[in-house]
């Protein structure tokens, strides 16, 4: 075989470059599903760090309607059921939704529940947030997010996004959009939760 090696050297290279192919394409395939199970691995760990953070307000510095500086820690209710709203004034859906319950605030105010409307306009738009709030005459927290961090870091994309939290400042319960009688189911499960009653 040495012989035989030393004698067609070219022959020897090309059978070093196939079996060098081989043995590569073979480590390569293994890494390949090495790598599966370590993507679905961080895969799987990002999707509980996202529920996580979901459950959980996270800390972020943003207005009062007055522009005065408010942290996002400080969103509670007292041991009763809260809302966070995320909207803003060029969202019609949004103002829909804020104006019917505003339509029956009688019934909401009787469960106790909190609104936090948190109006994500910019710097463009975030001195039209004040003149509509008062002219509506709305019940509601209202913050300022005029640079979408709370937004983000509550992975809002699209508005409305409402998020109902239980007394205890677990999140229970979110959607996005709004159609006519969205309010009256929300308002339902608002009631569940003042009366102690679980709606998983």
């Amino acid at each position: 075989m040495l012989n035989f090696i030393l004698r067609y050297p070219d022959i020897n290279l090309f059978f070093i470059v196939i079996i060098s192919i081989i043995f590569g394409a073979q480590a390569i395939i293994k890494f390949h599903n090495n790598m599966k199970y370590i993507f679905t691995f961080i895969t799987i760990l990002f999707f509980t760090i996202g529920l996580t953070a979901q459950t959980k307000i996270p800390e972020i510095q943003i207005q009062t309607i007055d522009f005065a500086t408010f942290n996002t820690k400080d969103i509670h209710n007292d041991g009763k059921p809260f809302i966070i709203n995320f909207w803003a004034t060029w969202c019609a859906p949004c103002k829909a939704e804020l104006n019917a319950i505003n339509d029956e605030w009688e019934d909401w105010e009787a469960t106790g529940v909190k609104i936090y409307a948190v109006s994500i306009d910019n710097s463009r738009s975030v001195n039209s947030v004040q003149p509509y709030v008062y002219g509506q005459d709305w019940p509601y927290e209202v913050l300022l997010d005029v640079n979408s961090e709370f937004r983000r870091a509550m992975n809002v994309n699209n508005v409305p996004h409402v998020f109902l939290f239980d007394g205890n400042g677990k999140l229970v319960k979110q959607h996005t959009s709004y159609n006519p009688g969205d309010e009256e189911e929300l308002l339902e499960l608002v009631k569940k939760l003042a009366a102690g009653e679980s709606i998983d």
